[in-house]
């Protein structure tokens, strides 16, 4: 088996970066900005490791088995020579944005100056389930074996319950137990899949060489010739493990009737932590989905009935609900339900057209995304008594006009307006496979829904430009500083979806 410890950079560099915050700990265990410290520097480590795949445009692997012809390894029957780890373009693109969200998100969980402590304290054990997940994160997206593929995506969710009961609030408490029976029941629905693909296919790999080889597979279990008996049974039980990945990964996307996590525990997190379950957590769960679908896509299979529901759904549901939200975490929440139906609506055309602009939307949205969650993170620290609040936002041109301005680049992205125009591009992009597919109606509710978005995000977007009779703080509301780290990160990420919008095809260059 090879072994290329370039390849794998991404995901040594946070696991040794949670290594080394436990070392750290244990030798000088009063400095509550150092863990916080390193995992900012292991975030960068995790985004500049995939710059030279990116900059190759090659498919990068490692782990693979021997070939058949010279080499000493034994050979197993019926198992086509893969690699564990393949790392092509698309991959590289979820890692790197991967890595440069985990980094706004540590800026904005970064504690304010208390000096140093006396005692043990919580922040080692946030940054090493941090790291944990973006590692876990970075690994599901090359992953091509079952086994590997199953226990990443786990590992990118688990820590993040911890993260969010961590603060011990009711709300806390009540978030992390609704994602944790949400993890527990996608799991569920993921290893029967993983189980009912190895049944058709024979192979542990997730890969168009595997599914290619389901009739091979089906006639070696049964001795009889797949024309004579059943032709179809092997592709159908294929279909049969590629809905049940959906609905697996449905639950970790937000997508309906999946959801019921979402707001309960958006609202419930810390805001650092709800930035993560939206962002990461959202690319690892697509990341995962995209492995499957790309492997089944060598099959011709048609366009999936349950992927356009479940997209229709998902975008109505979450936009009606969101514009009946006065807390802008909870209309996030609800926006991320929304986005998710964008996000798979693409996969209506199991093609690499239908995946190249799925991923597109979800870069598009995680970039978004992290600027609004990093403006509410600054603007709850500035106000904490009503910051999450839309009243909250009113007149915020008058008081920070470039935080103004960043925020409402992010919902006009969100919503496909200008100057937000990387969004307007993704959605042009996303209903491509759509309208090449014939789904006149899916795209005649994705159009709709595209307008009720746009009610959405300016009904956030009203208040920040409107002008208040006496600007400032509000008598009576006490104000602090945003904090210099995380005004930092809310920068970079604006600096990010500036970039984007004004120049979408170097977001599009970066997919392949």
């Amino acid at each position: 088996m090879s072994l290329d410890l370039a390849v794998l950079l991404p995901a040594l560099v946070p696991l040794g970066g949670a290594l080394l915050v436990l070392v750290a700990d244990l030798v000088v265990p009063t400095l509550r900005r150092l863990p916080w410290a390193i995992a900012a520097l292991a975030s960068i480590g995790t985004a500049v490791a995939t710059v030279p795949g990116l900059a190759s445009g090659d498919t990068r692997s490692t782990l693979c088995l021997a070939t058949p012809s010279g080499s000493a390894l034994p050979t197993v029957e019926g198992l086509p020579a893969s690699c564990f780890w393949e790392a092509d373009a698309l991959t590289g693109a979820l890692q790197l944005v991967a890595g440069v969200a985990a980094l706004v998100c540590v800026t904005l969980a970064w504690p304010r100056p208390r000096g140093r402590v006396h005692g043990p304290t919580s922040e080692p054990v946030q940054v090493v389930l941090l790291l944990a997940a973006l590692a876990a994160t970075v690994v599901v997206a090359a992953s091509r074996d079952v086994g590997t593929w199953l226990v990443a995506l786990e590992l990118a969710t688990l820590p993040v319950v911890v993260l969010v009961a961590l603060s011990g609030r009711r709300s806390a408490l009540a978030g992390a137990t609704q994602l944790l029976v949400m993890s527990l029941v996608s799991f569920a629905l993921l290893t029967l899949g993983v189980a009912l693909w190895y049944a058709a296919t024979g192979s542990p790999f997730l890969t168009p060489d595997a599914a290619l080889s389901t009739s091979g597979a089906f006639e070696a279990a049964t001795g009889a010739p797949t024309s004579v008996v059943f032709p179809s049974v092997s592709a159908g039980v294929v279909s049969l493990a590629t809905v049940l990945v959906l609905a697996g990964v449905g639950f970790k996307l937000s997508l309906v009737p999946f959801h019921a996590w979402t707001p309960t525990a958006y609202a419930g997190a810390p805001l650092p932590i709800a930035t993560f379950l939206a962002t990461v957590s959202k690319i690892a769960a697509l990341a995962a989905l995209l492995v499957v679908l790309r492997a089944v896509s060598v099959l011709g299979t048609p366009a999936l009935l349950s992927i356009a529901l479940l997209a229709a759904l998902s975008m109505t549901v979450g936009n009606v609900l969101a514009l009946r939200q006065d807390d802008v975490v909870r209309l996030l929440a609800w926006s991320t339900v929304a986005q998710a139906g964008w996000v798979v609506l693409p996969l209506v055309s199991i093609s690499a057209l239908g995946v190249g602009a799925s991923a597109t939307y979800l870069l598009t949205y995680v970039l978004a995304t992290l600027v609004a969650f990093a403006v509410v993170a600054v603007t709850v620290r500035e106000r904490p008594a009503d910051g999450r609040t839309l009243a909250g936002y009113e007149g915020l041109w008058r008081r920070s006009p470039w935080r103004a301005g960043a925020l409402a680049l992010a919902l006009t992205s969100l919503a496909g307006l200008p100057p937000g125009i990387i969004g307007l591009v993704g959605k042009v992009v996303a209903l491509r496979p759509v309208v090449a597919e014939g789904w006149v109606w899916l795209a005649a509710i994705a159009a709709a829904n595209a307008v009720l978005g746009v009610a959405v995000y300016l009904r956030w977007l009203r208040p920040v430009v409107s002008s208040p009779d006496a600007p400032g703080a509000v008598p009576g509301v006490p104000r602090r500083r945003g904090g210099r780290v995380a005004v930092a990160g809310l920068v970079l990420a604006a600096a990010v979806l500036v970039v984007v919008s004004v120049q979408p095809d170097v977001l599009l260059r970066l997919l392949g």
